[in-house]
């Protein structure tokens, strides 16, 4: 019986620990959750968007409390923290307000039948698989519309997030949520796998690396389940010769190191004009080390912690790797001394194809920045990864930027922004970073029955 631990990444000193789950138990929860169904799918959908709304009011009333927590627990800075929060409760305030309405029957063309009617119906239950870069927003995004639609839920967060994954759980249930609607799992990877298998189980939705998307998609294959899929980015960011350069690189500097750099969506590879990456260069290493890292509960703090010392040393290693391989560090990559998980934030150029770090994932505060001689050369090293998250173009000629950017090979392209994500707008990749979409209508559109009810003329 694997138990989880959340360790203070800024103290490097274990907080607590939790039991988890026993063999027995993987068929106590779900048995609840396939009982829990028959009512919670029963329930009027305007007395489901009422709970939603409980939720949501939660959030925003104890957001500086979340934040506090997940500061604590994976090392966010506070104000993003709260941030968080409060962007996870507007998700849930969005499917209370428009969820209804999305469960509407839709009357087709009668196509010669007195009737042809489409309804929208839940499925079962879904296994929820969360990450720690985002504890309560990427487990708004799966379950805010799926407990909508009335499907049941059962939820293993990271094992880092044992803490937040209780009190959502806690927050879920205090607003009326039934406590077998929505179950929090401390279970293992197999444990996961063995639900996945049962019959009961009619879903699977994983944000997370690739290497446990490959292996949830293919179990939930195996056994002929649903599964949506958020996984790695390596996001492109197009710099446009008309734009206002200096502008630009600080808004993208910042971006980089919001969350110390552990966002899929963040813009990881930045692509200049040759003739203005000197500058650019300078200004993303000014704001570098201009950022204060430290503690994240502290309100000046601008990088915090990443969220475990393996994981810090991880983008290290990655960083000296590149730099063995021929890239220019421009400023920091190193692990910082004493306790905690802390880092300098780094600045690559001169990487290359043969270069690890040209296709890789860097989950940390680093970027890397490209000369580029054309705007095609930018758009062909945008693609030339196996990502496909999302990617954005900066330029003050909107109708060229917008044209640049349906050339990106990504699920989201954006103009002047970059990994803008709200309740309305769908969210979701292409290529090796997943399949599914969440959010907006479409998050209500992928573990359901669209069901056709047709009724032929006598």
């Amino acid at each position: 019986m694997t138990g989880f631990t959340t360790t203070n990444p800024t103290t490097g000193r274990t907080e607590k620990e939790f039991a988890g789950l026993d063999d027995n138990g993987v068929q106590d929860v779900l048995a609840r959750s396939s009982a829990a169904y028959s009512s919670w799918r029963t329930l009027a959908a305007q007395e489901r968007a009422a709970i939603l709304e409980r939720v949501a009011d939660a959030y925003d009333e104890r957001s500086r409390e979340l934040g506090e927590l997940i500061a604590t627990e994976m090392g966010k800075p506070l104000q993003q923290a709260i941030g968080e929060a409060e962007l996870a409760g507007s998700i849930y305030r969005w499917y209370a307000e428009h969820g209804p309405d999305l469960l509407r029957d839709e009357q087709l063309d009668p196509q010669g039948a007195q009737e042809s009617l489409v309804q929208t119906e839940p499925i079962g239950p879904l296994i929820g698989v969360m990450p720690w870069n985002y504890p309560y927003y990427q487990v708004a995004r799966f379950v805010a519309p799926n407990l909508m639609v009335g499907n049941t839920i059962l939820l293993k967060h990271a094992e880092i997030c044992a803490a937040s994954s209780e009190v959502m759980a806690q927050i879920l249930h205090t607003a009326g949520v039934p406590e077998d609607a929505y179950i929090n799992l401390f279970a293992s990877h197999d444990q996961i796998a063995d639900m996945i298998a049962d019959e009961r189980i009619r879903g699977v939705s994983l944000t997370g690396s690739e290497r446990a998307g490959s292996a949830v998609a293919a179990n939930a294959g195996k056994h002929l389940k649903k599964s949506v899929l958020e996984l790695g980015g390596s996001d492109p960011l197009i710099v446009l010769d008309d734009a206002d350069l200096e502008r630009v690189a600080r808004i993208v500097a910042t971006a980089r190191l919001s969350n110390a750099g552990q966002a899929c969506n963040s813009p990881k590879r930045m692509f200049v004009p040759r003739e203005s990456v000197d500058a650019f260069v300078a200004t993303v290493v000014e704001v570098f080390e201009g950022a204060t890292v430290g503690d994240p509960l502290d309100e000046d703090v601008d990088v915090g912690p990443l969220s475990s010392v393996g994981a810090r040393d991880g983008v290290v290693e990655q960083v000296e790797r590149a730099a063995q391989q021929g890239a220019r560090i421009h400023t920091g990559g190193d692990a910082l001394e004493g306790d905690g998980a802390f880092m300098r934030p780094a600045v690559l150029t001169g990487v290359t194809r043969e270069m690890d770090a040209y296709s890789e994932e860097i989950f940390g505060p680093v970027a890397v920045i490209h000369g580029v001689e054309s705007v095609d050369e930018a758009v062909e090293l945008a693609n030339d990864v196996p990502y496909g998250l999302s990617g954005s173009v900066w330029g003050t000629d909107l109708e060229r930027a917008r044209e640049v950017a349906d050339r990106l090979d990504v699920g989201m392209a954006y103009v002047n922004e970059h990994g803008t994500t709200l309740p309305g707008l769908p969210f979701g990749g292409v290529k090796r970073s997943g399949f599914g979409r969440e959010l907006g209508r479409w998050g209500m559109g992928e573990f359901v029955n669209v069901r056709l009810r047709r009724t032929a003329v006598e």
